[in-house]
């Protein structure tokens, strides 16, 4: 198995472009892992994007979570396995590289490569660096500061 970087399991550069390589070229599955969350339409909210990735990617896609909520990553690999996957995918749905990224992701991969040594396990970059990021950011800012001028012109003829 190929591994390069962040503890034994593959992590994947931000730069490799969706030209670079196919992903149906082994049977690949997509985790979108999360922190998971008390508030059921939080989860929702991962859940949606994991079905969005599947539909932008090709590839199947599922949420996990890392506590809180379920699946577990343990669980949703197992069910990608069951159908076919030889190759995983996890993007870590985190905005930077911290303890979870860093740490907990990374035992819980080392775990799941000695539980089923046949599957490949990659690994993404959080959102961290991502150039988009910042684009995003000002997006927001930008819907914010139009729905406050809205507001304050409605105010000034009420």
């Amino acid at each position: 198995m190929r591994r390069r970087g962040f503890h034994k399991a593959t992590l994947v550069d931000q730069g490799m472009g969706s030209e670079s390589f196919s992903m149906s070229e082994l049977a690949t599955s997509i985790i979108i892992f999360a922190h998971g969350s008390k508030v059921a339409e939080a989860n929702e909210t991962i859940a949606r994007l994991a079905r969005q990735v599947a539909r932008n990617s090709g590839c199947p896609a599922l949420a996990a979570y890392l506590e809180v909520a379920q699946p577990d990553l343990s669980a949703a690999v197992a069910d990608s396995i069951r159908a076919g996957a030889r190759r995983v995918v996890i993007v870590p749905c985190f905005l930077v590289f911290g303890v979870h990224v860093r740490e907990d992701l990374p035992r819980l991969v080392e775990k799941l490569e000695s539980a089923h040594p046949g599957v490949e396990f990659l690994v993404s970059q959080p959102l961290e660096g991502h150039p988009g990021l910042g684009e995003i950011l000002a997006s927001r800012v930008r819907e914010t500061l139009a729905a406050e001028a809205i507001a304050t012109a409605g105010r000034r003829k009420g």
